[in-house]
């Protein structure tokens, strides 16, 4: 899943206009669910569903038969990994932001994902590099910098 295209949004993440990062970030994040088509897109949609009204079993099964079906499809497997830390199963949901980074290296949702399951495990220094593995690709994102302090007074 590497382009120009792609190779062009990753560019436009670290521009100093605010503009033109929303941008980017919008369209990689439509680029990762629209990986599989619309068949994709729908299951992430029915899954996203289960997750909001509080099934999480439903939107797991949904999740990991699509998993199943289309073991590349990155975004399902970041959609389980979120669905997981909403459940506090930090160590799966790191499991799942791992493979999500496997598949798109420069999935910045994944990297995020990945330190908030290694600052929840109280893997304080591990957090802090995939904090800053995430900013490498969005330097902007204010988040990832203060998660970095935060990890770092809490060593």
């Amino acid at each position: 899943m590497k382009s120009s295209k792609i190779t062009q949004l990753l560019q436009d993440l670290k521009e100093t206009d605010e503009v033109a990062r929303q941008r980017a970030t919008s369209e990689l994040w439509q680029l990762w669910f629209a990986q599989k088509g619309e068949m994709g897109r729908e299951l992430l949609k029915r899954s996203q569903f289960f997750l909001e009204i509080g099934n999480f079993q439903k939107s797991e099964e949904i999740l990991t038969e699509t998993i199943n079906n289309y073991p590349d499809f990155a975004e399902a497997w970041n959609r389980r990994a979120v669905l997981y830390f909403a459940q506090e199963k930090y160590e799966q949901s790191k499991q799942d932001c791992q493979k999500v980074i496997q598949l798109i290296p420069y999935h910045f949702g994944a990297l995020h994902g990945l330190g908030l399951c290694l600052l929840a495990l109280g893997d304080y220094r591990e957090a802090i590099a995939a904090f800053r593995q995430a900013l490498e690709i969005q330097p902007h994102a204010l988040i990832n910098q203060k998660l970095i302090l935060e990890c770092t007074a809490l060593l």
